[in-house]
């Protein structure tokens, strides 16, 4: 209680904590991208829920791991060597995460421009049907959970060694995804066009987790720069079409 008190009085680590707030919500934003998208193909009324559970499954990941905190600094620690090149736990699991978003990306993708019938990837007609796919959707969610809250809890490590400040850190930012959970999913199933811009996110966050996994150090800050970017130039695009269609239904109903 006293070291807590000390924290609090102390200026420095009021600074930690905002930095690493924004950093962890920052590395949400991955997290959010995928669970919004996997959710949006459950049906309507399951959606919400699976939401609630990917990202209370984050939240209890990340916890999870703070109190390990001694072994996940060992995940970084080397466990074999290719040609020279160390890896170590926490390479491989960023690598096979990375090679697991590069999959579902493509897949959905792949479906989107082939809108052809994909039985795999449909809600049957019984209830059995959709449990399957609910359970589905939740076992995908909890791969990446463990990847990106791998990922932020190690980031967080290097940034303070207070634990007190990590663990309000994390709860911060795993509010704000759930806060922003329904409205991201919702806007991005009414604007189809965005779909393929969060896909096409997805794809550079699967590359950038496996070169970070091979030792090739991207800044977060150029992929989030993109990525803002790419979001700013497809927001005027949808601005300028319903412009465009106020004007047409305007002159249809002026002849």
């Amino acid at each position: 209680m006293q070291d807590i008190m000390l924290l609090i009085q102390d200026p420095t680590a009021w600074v930690a904590l905002v930095t690493l707030v924004v950093m962890e919500v920052v590395l949400g934003i991955d997290n959010l991208i995928f669970i919004s998208i996997l959710t949006n193909k459950l049906p309507p009324e399951h959606r919400d829920k699976a939401r609630k559970i990917g990202i209370g499954l984050a939240l209890v990941m990340r916890l999870g791991l703070l109190g390990t905190v001694a072994w996940i600094v060992q995940l970084t620690n080397p466990v074999f060597e290719v040609f020279g090149h160390p890896f170590s736990w926490k390479d491989m699991i960023l690598i096979a995460g990375g090679l697991f978003l590069l999959y579902k990306a493509t897949k959905e993708i792949h479906h989107s421009v082939d809108p052809v019938d994909h039985k795999e990837d449909m809600v049957g007609a019984g209830e059995k049907a959709v449990q399957i796919t609910f359970s589905a959707a939740i076992t995908q969610i909890l791969i990446l959970d463990l990847v990106f809250s791998i990922d932020s809890i190690i980031t967080a490590v290097g940034m303070t060694p207070h634990l007190p400040i990590m663990i309000v850190a994390v709860v911060a930012a795993v509010t704000v995804m759930l806060l922003a959970a329904n409205p991201l999913a919702n806007f991005i199933e009414k604007n189809p066009t965005i779909v393929m811009l969060a896909l096409g996110f997805l794809l550079m966050i699967g590359a950038t987790l496996i070169a970070e996994g091979f030792g090739v150090h991207v800044p977060k800050g150029y992929i989030y720069a993109a990525m803002a970017f790419s979001a700013l130039v497809e927001i005027l695009n949808m601005v300028s079409r319903n412009a465009k269609k106020k004007k047409t239904s305007g002159d249809q109903t002026l002849h």
